[in-house]
């Protein structure tokens, strides 16, 4: 079965870090951009960072910019998302995507291969 999975989520003080994971089974991410969106309750899911397959270019929302990190580590066949002085705007449910390069629509659309079911991020004091 060809899923990803995402773990790392949990509960943060505002200032504090968080380091979500991306997984897959059943295929390897190598050929695949890999995104994060996220959706808090009430609100549409967006688009948070990606980071492509090719050359590993990275993108970001600017409300994250600077403070969040996208990498990826083929070898453990998995991608990160570090999140560093976190705000309570930050808490959503977030959710890794893959998609292959061939797609035309920007990294921020919601055309993408394969989806996880998402990850709690709650930031609170």
């Amino acid at each position: 079965q060809l899923q990803l999975v995402e773990s790392g989520g949990g509960l943060a003080q505002p200032g504090g870090s968080l380091r979500l994971s991306c997984g897959a089974s059943g295929f390897t991410l190598d050929d695949y951009a890999i995104a994060w969106f996220r959706q808090a309750p009430g609100k549409e899911r967006e688009g948070v960072s990606c980071i492509s397959s090719s050359d590993e270019s990275t993108y970001y929302e600017d409300s994250v910019k600077g403070r969040f990190t996208i990498s990826r580590d083929n070898a453990k066949n998995t991608v990160y998302l570090q999140m560093n002085s976190l705000k309570p705007e930050d808490t959503a449910v977030y959710y890794c995507a893959a998609r292959l390069e061939t797609y035309a629509s920007p990294w921020w659309s919601f055309e993408y291969d394969y989806w996880g079911q998402g990850t709690q991020v709650t930031v609170s004091s």
